[in-house]
């Protein structure tokens, strides 16, 4: 999202710069108008009064208008004003299938989380942990949204006819087949990728069940593409909007007739097409591509096993196409990479995926790290620690059924965590289940940032944690790293049941470097409590690091310039000033709290 912080007081000022977001400091009116159209959200420094004379000449559509959040002069509480649920549509937000991290109520935990304040969110779905139907993941909905949600709050359930027997969030979920079909209420929700028309108390839920295949000429424009799509559904009275994505041939790819379609675009190369049957097949086909189907070829593979070919091959003059259906939803595990803790550490690519995941699964502390990013839809699993194949074998059975499940981890999920043990674990599922990784800012570089340039060449990571690798093997890579000048970034480095082994490797890298080395040492770095020291290695108090600390060991070339440790990138030291370089052990505490 596109967000813009206004303020009208120093103290607002201050406030907006703390967040990531550009901020415009004077005329809040003014300002709001000439950038309405433009951003997706607004944070305003504002009592909520004046916020409120300010955007409401300007409000037009709930789902296209900005979401707009007040902070108020204290930066105590943050106020999703209104677009709580799909404001900020201007760049993509608003109604769209898979939910999505925009609107003021998701904005405002953000915020909040960032400033350190209290969000205020009074939407009813949210206050009392009712999903809100238009932000299900995986479905796109449509018809009597708000009334269907008014019978829910009032505690009757809808009627939900599923034909698809397509998987559902809680709380729909926990309801048994028969309760779901016979709740008594006068509102009812259709799971179907059917075009139903709308109706007062209706809801329909569109699931991606639907793949388009197409194949086209060269010349083929997006106009006539598009609107032989159209007309194919319609004719067989599907929705678009469960129309999860476009297949087609690999020379295809990128024809801007397909990319124009707003979808994402599947390939499969001639070979793959050509082992599929089909019912329409074509001889002059294969001998112009190497296959005798393109589209309803496509349409099969991509929509997987099962899959049935529910609108066969239609045609015009410059394009097929075929729309397949599939048996079951595709699965996929995203692991996740939070960064070292503080929100304004995490990647927008993170926030959104963890928003939009129907399983949240981690260790616990690291679940509630991305607490602002939960929702009342999701199903949240919190395991202990210790328990890593455990949760790794759970999401990818929750993949296996259909769900999209992200695991969260501290840092980058690839550095040591759930990334490498779902993947090996990964290998016995279903075709079309997608394991993705989202990385994060790892605990080396969050301390690097923090010490000052200390990675700035060459450099090594290495665990102390001799729970899964034996010690002699550590203490070879140790060995190797010293030998080779490399800078090491220790994980790891000692816990209550491991309390020598820092030690030890202090003194195997006192082997091949001076005593006088700097060494950094940032513990729970971004996080409240965040301590950073700076001293040397033959000084190192390697009782004061913990499982929550980096330790960071210089090169013979890395230095205290300035107070911060720097590690040259092999220019001349002659154009380096080391004019505050790090002699008997004295240790510089560069920041006693995050954020100072």
């Amino acid at each position: 999202m596109k967000v813009l912080g206004v303020s009208v007081t120093e103290a607002g000022r201050a406030l907006a710069t703390r967040l990531p977001y550009e901020a415009v400091h004077g005329h809040a009116a003014g300002v709001v108008r000439r950038r309405w159209a433009e951003v997706d959200a607004f944070v305003l420094f504002l009592a909520t009064g004046a916020a409120v004379r300010i955007v409401a000449p300007l409000l037009a559509d709930k789902h296209r208008d900005p979401a707009v959040v007040c902070v108020d002069e204290a930066g105590r509480f943050a106020v999703a004003l209104c677009g709580g649920h799909s404001g900020g549509g201007h760049s993509g937000g608003g109604h769209s299938r898979g939910g999505h991290a925009g609107g003021a109520n998701a904005l405002a935990a953000e915020v909040a989380s960032l400033l350190g304040a209290t969000p205020v969110v009074t939407t009813a779905t949210d206050a009392t942990a009712t999903p809100s139907l238009d932000l299900i993941p995986g479905f796109t909905a449509s018809g009597d949204v708000a009334g269907v949600t008014v019978a829910m709050l009032d505690g009757q359930p809808p009627r939900v006819e599923n034909e698809l027997d397509w998987p559902l969030p809680p709380p729909l979920s926990e309801r048994t087949s028969a309760e779901r079909t016979s709740a008594a209420g006068a509102s009812r929700i259709v799971v179907s990728d059917r075009a139903v028309g709308k109706a007062a108390g209706h809801v329909v839920l569109h699931p991606p069940s639907l793949v388009a295949g197409i194949g086209t000429s060269t010349d083929a424009s997006p106009d006539e593409v598009a609107g032989l799509l159209a007309a194919v559904l319609n004719e067989a009275a599907l929705a678009r909007d469960s129309v999860a994505e476009v297949a087609t041939i690999d020379r295809r790819r990128d024809h801007p007739a397909l990319t124009r379609l707003g979808m994402s675009v599947r390939a499969f190369t001639a070979e793959e097409l050509a082992g599929v049957d089909v019912p329409t097949p074509s001889q002059v086909v294969a001998s112009a591509v190497g296959t005798p189907s393109v589209c309803e070829a496509a349409a099969l593979l991509a929509a997987g096993p099962g899959a049935e070919l529910v609108v066969p091959k239609r045609s015009n003059a410059v394009a097929t196409v075929a729309v397949a259906r599939r048996a079951a939803p595709p699965g996929r595990v995203v692991l996740v990479g939070l960064g070292p803790g503080h929100p304004r550490d995490r990647t927008p690519a993170a926030a959104a995926a963890v928003a939009s995941a129907e399983v949240v699964i981690g260790y616990g502390p690291y679940v509630d790290q991305a607490g602002d990013l939960l929702r009342a839809h999701q199903h949240v699993v919190r395991s202990p620690i210790g328990d890593e194949v455990g949760r790794a074998e759970q999401a990818l059975a929750l993949a296996g059924e259909g769900r999209c499940v992200a695991v969260v981890c501290s840092g980058d999920a690839g550095v040591y965590a759930m990334a490498s043990i779902v993947m090996e674990l990964a290998g016995h599922l279903a075709p079309g289940t997608a394991v993705d990784v989202v990385p994060g800012v790892t605990a080396a570089l969050a301390a690097a940032a923090i010490l000052g340039a200390p990675l700035g060449h060459d450099h090594a990571v290495v665990s102390l944690s001799d729970l899964l690798t034996p010690w002699d093997v550590i203490e070879r890579r140790l060995r190797a790293a010293a030998e080779a000048d490399l800078v090491v970034a220790l994980y790891n480095p000692r816990s209550k049941a491991r309390t020598w082994q820092l030690d030890a490797a202090r003194r195997i890298l006192l082997e091949q470097r001076k005593p006088e080395t700097p060494v950094g040492v940032v513990s729970d770095a971004g996080r409240p409590g965040q301590r950073v020291r700076i001293t040397t290695l033959d000084d190192l108090e390697t009782v004061e690091v913990d499982m929550r600390s980096c330790v960071i060991v210089g090169s013979t070339t890395t230095a205290v310039v300035g107070g911060r440790m720097v590690t040259p990138r092999g220019y001349p030291a002659a154009q380096i000033d080391h004019s505050t370089p790090l002699h008997g052990g004295r240790v510089i505490n560069l920041e006693s709290e995050a954020g100072a």
